[in-house]
């Protein structure tokens, strides 16, 4: 069953057209990643879908419902949430009161403040601390966390292993796999090669605002697509 699909999007930030006749689609409970060099609209894929850019033509749809029935301020409730690239945690705001701003939409699911944590341990830990206070790879936990407890049906991450150690991408990959398995579905926007073989079943690169090739994740050729992504 498809979840979010695209066919031919052309979306613009006022009159600057960033997205060309753009076609991808994600099923229930899969894992697909969006690849591409820096600029290339990878980030405008997520702003189409949450109304941020503007879609000219084309249509994208999620659960069947147009994307013009649904905004930035309604996704989560529409079970659409965002991992932002930087993460955004909310300073001055505990890890506990940063968790509780994704539980506002009270959508039923198995996410909570309990569950959250025995995914991420360390979040139960510092739970009483400002959630800038924390290492990139602790604030990445808890910007998924955070989306988590919307309780989506898709998690929509955009370079979640931008700044992070090696070793925390690894456990990053653990996760999200993790949480496809439990039927969330994933769209990954990323440029670590290792993250999105691990983690993604299909992906798509896009060029200069428009998809130049798509496959399995499995039989992807990193040689062929550092000619697409790599600087």
């Amino acid at each position: 069953m498809t979840l979010l699909s695209l066919h031919e999007v052309d979306a613009y930030y006022g009159e600057a057209k960033i997205l060309n006749a753009v076609s991808l689609e994600i099923g229930a409970g899969e894992r697909v990643a969006i690849l591409g060099r820096n600029g290339v609209g990878k980030t405008t894929v997520v702003n189409a879908c949450l109304g941020i850019a503007r879609v000219r033509s084309g249509a994208i749809a999620f659960h069947g419902v147009p994307q013009s029935a649904i905004k930035h301020f309604t996704a989560a409730r529409c079970g659409i949430a965002v991992v932002p690239q930087g993460r955004r945690i909310v300073p001055g705001l505990t890890v506990r009161e940063n968790l509780a701003l994704g539980a506002a939409v009270n959508r039923p699911g198995k996410w909570n403040f309990d569950t959250v944590c025995e995914l991420f341990p360390i979040l139960l830990e510092r739970a009483d601390t400002p959630g800038t206070a924390m290492s990139g790879g602790q604030q990445q936990m808890l910007a998924i966390g955070r989306a988590l407890m919307a309780n989506p049906d898709l998690l929509m991450l955009d370079e979640p292993s931008e700044g992070l150690a090696p070793v925390i991408v690894d456990e990053l990959a653990a996760t999200l796999v993790r949480l496809a398995a439990e039927k969330t579905s994933i769209l990954l926007i990323e440029q670590n090669f290792s993250l999105v073989h691990r983690v993604a079943q299909r992906y798509y690169v896009l060029s200069k605002g428009t998809v130049v090739e798509k496959g399995s994740a499995q039989g992807m050729s990193i040689e062929n697509l550092k000619k697409h992504v790599a600087v």
